[in-house]
């Protein structure tokens, strides 16, 4: 591994050569961190809570990021937001404490305004030893398990395209554009999301109360135009109503808000955006935002249309 003043040419810091390591091991980073040991032959971890079982699978533990980041040339982020990362960057302990030259991959769903600010911050904190790229992810658990994620990158082209090696493993990884252009793509990809499952639930409603059988409805209608990922995910969920989380609804309400600051910065007069994004934001009002986002039938079903 290259550390700082190293004088190694830069073949030995190619993406086969990298120690990779893994900050938040939830419902999406544990899975994609399993195919990335399988890879690779070994990974650097840490999250708030141990990880016994990736370990044993040949995972190297990190008590702190600072620990982590001594250790690896890049490092894959999957946590819910920037803030969560700002959080482990500084102190003793913190990322940069232990960071050479390093390429930080950020998976969040985050603002791509964000992603920018933090990375002028750290290559200017950091003499330009810090990279980072975004590379928001796509697919749920199910693509994360599979490891057929849609990885939308953006960032400097060398950079991207070493991330892009780096995370193959864990799907199909595309160099959109620059910094923040795969937190746009993201942004795109939940606008599409929100507003599918807002459909489906919707019409399965629709459906039921007309006499329809929702599981005859859905599988006639996803051999047609209405078919697609998401109802061939959430098709069981919809029939029998059951919204135990798998992508909780809540998160939709930050991804939205995201959406809506891309409208504004390109001044695009959005139709569906603010609908969908109201739904979401009473939805998760309601009490329902725990739930997994083929919770949308339930709230569809519960609401009442005002007496006057």
């Amino acid at each position: 591994m290259r550390r700082t003043g190293d004088l190694d040419d830069e073949t030995s810091h190619t993406a086969t050569a990298a120690t990779v390591g893994c900050i938040g091991l939830g419902a999406m980073g544990a899975p994609m961190a399993r195919h990335l040991l399988a890879a690779r032959g070994d990974l650097v971890i840490h999250s708030r809570r141990p990880r016994p079982d990736l370990v044993a699978a040949g995972a190297t533990w990190s008590a702190t990021p600072r620990e982590l980041a001594e250790q690896v040339d890049a490092v894959l982020v999957m946590l819910p937001d920037l803030p969560e990362l700002e959080a482990l960057l500084d102190g003793p302990e913190g990322l940069l404490a232990g960071a050479g030259e390093l390429l930080v991959m950020i998976g969040s769903t985050s603002s791509p305004t964000g992603v920018r600010s933090l990375a002028k911050r750290l290559r200017d904190e950091t003499g330009g030893r810090v990279h980072v790229v975004d590379c928001p992810v796509s697919g749920g658990e199910d693509g994360a398990s599979a490891g057929r994620l849609s990885i939308m990158i953006g960032g400097d082209p060398a950079d991207a395209e070493r991330a892009a090696e780096l995370l193959a493993p864990c799907g199909n990884p595309v160099h959109l554009g620059p910094l923040g252009a795969g937190e746009v793509a993201k942004s795109c990809n939940q606008l599409v999301v929100a507003a599918t499952i807002l459909a489906l639930g919707e019409a399965t409603v629709l459906a039921e109360r007309s006499g329809i059988d929702p599981r005859s409805l859905w599988d006639l209608l996803s051999g047609g135009y209405a078919g697609s990922n998401l109802l061939a995910s959430r098709k069981e969920k919809l029939v029998t109503g059951d919204d135990e989380p798998s992508g909780v609804a809540k998160y939709m309400v930050k991804d939205l808000r995201f959406a809506t600051d891309v409208a504004e910065a390109t001044e695009t007069d959005t139709i569906l955006l603010p609908a969908v994004r109201d739904a979401f934001d009473e939805l998760v009002a309601s009490g329902l935002g725990d739930r997994d986002i083929s919770v949308a039938r339930r709230f569809v079903a519960e609401r009442r249309r005002d007496a006057g």
